[in-house]
């Protein structure tokens, strides 16, 4: 089984959007792990909050996908047929994702996925995208300053 990218990677500029289209492309190739399958697509997770910000569906996502669309490709698609986005809307957007689970509505569920994981020692892990890469085994990127 194979790993998505980190959520601290960009296309064009937009955090968690290349994870999102690596999780969807390993899914169709059977390649995803299976603890991934519960949260793709998710409506209420961190697909869901990035395709509501792109202006997309997680169905028509896939399709593109489905079609061998590459990233540049999706991007152009989101370009015609999702929201419009000004700089500023996407370092906003970026800011809140790489924060995300530090003081917020997740910091429940990273509470519980370092507790879970062994990893309760780690002060160092202030947010949900510092968990994934930590769970992931990738060096760990600093959220509050990139």
């Amino acid at each position: 089984m194979k790993r998505p990218c980190s959520p601290f990677d960009q296309l064009h500029g937009v955090i968690y959007l290349p994870r999102l289209l690596d999780k969807i492309r390993l899914n169709l190739t059977g390649e995803l792990p299976e603890d991934y399958l519960a949260n793709l697509g998710h409506p209420e997770k961190m697909d869901g909050l990035c395709l509501r910000f792109l202006g997309i569906s997680y169905e028509s996502l896939c399709l593109k996908i489905r079609e061998g669309a590459s990233n540049e490709e999706i991007w152009e698609w989101i370009l015609h047929h999702g929201k419009k986005h000004t700089e500023e809307e996407i370092h906003l957007w970026n800011t809140y994702m790489r924060k995300y689970g530090w003081n917020d509505r997740a910091s429940e569920i990273l509470k519980r996925r370092l507790r879970e994981g062994g990893y309760e020692d780690r002060s160092d892990i202030q947010t949900i995208f510092d968990y994934i890469d930590l769970d992931e085994r990738r060096e760990k990127n600093c959220s509050f300053t990139q």
